[in-house]
């Protein structure tokens, strides 16, 4: 069964490309070439994947995700001509499932592509019990972290990176692993972006509440040690 994309981007020329690659591959396509004109399309529709780019007219591409999410949890790959890691930071926390930076090779979408369509979201956890360390608490059935019982508000992904930290307690993980479980997509060379999750965790509690909670292995990655 084909699947159906559809492709925001203000960019005829790449979206025209884009779609006749992705019909080659046996897709069904439509595209918008505005904000607000893909958003109505996302919301009404019935489509397997969206590429959105973030620079659009009417509504920006963060907009357009953010209002989509609302609703809707079709898998979003973000289309950027910008390179910065918060930028890509942003995307992802507003429930992008992957980006990629133009300009791109085609092969590489059409993989991202199909990754995504694999992987629908952030990999999930069954929950299970009470993770607790250095009086920080990690309650995975509430979804909810406390320290010394002051609940600490975190992203869905500072949630998932510091629940993978506290389930493997005294063990090193690697930038890599980090990012594969954590970010739900296979790993593509941004292993820099754990590194920014790590560092918005380490101001909500260990610098908040004093705690020495996540410690880096230089070349490695990170542990919590109890």
């Amino acid at each position: 069964m084909a699947n159906r994309i559809l492709i925001i981007e203000d960019e005829e020329k790449i979206a025209r490309f884009v779609e006749l690659e992705l019909k080659h591959e046996g897709n069904e396509v439509e595209k918008a070439f505005d904000g607000r004109e893909g958003l109505e399309k996302a919301l009404s529709g019935c489509f397997d994947l969206i590429l959105l780019d973030v620079m659009l007219p009417g509504l920006n591409g963060l907009e357009v995700l953010r209002r989509l999410r609302m609703e809707k949890d079709t898998p979003v790959i973000m289309l950027t001509a910008r390179d910065a890691v918060m930028d890509k930071v942003s995307g992802l926390d507003a429930g992008a499932d992957d980006y990629i930076t133009k300009p791109f090779a085609i092969e590489e979408l059409l993989a991202r592509i199909r990754v995504a369509l694999k992987k629908r979201g952030p990999v999930t956890v069954t929950a299970t019990h009470n993770l607790s360390i250095k009086g920080v608490t990690l309650d995975e059935e509430r979804y909810e972290v406390t320290v010394n019982g002051e609940v600490v508000e975190l992203t869905n992904r500072e949630f998932e990176l510091l629940r993978m930290l506290m389930r493997n307690k005294n063990i090193v993980l690697d930038r890599e692993k980090l990012m594969n479980e954590v970010c739900g997509y296979d790993y593509m060379g941004e292993t820099n972006i754990i590194d920014v999750y790590i560092r918005y965790l380490r101001t909500k509690i260990d610098d908040r509440y004093g705690i020495k909670l996540i410690h880096t292995v230089r070349g490695v990655g990170y542990v919590v040690k109890e």
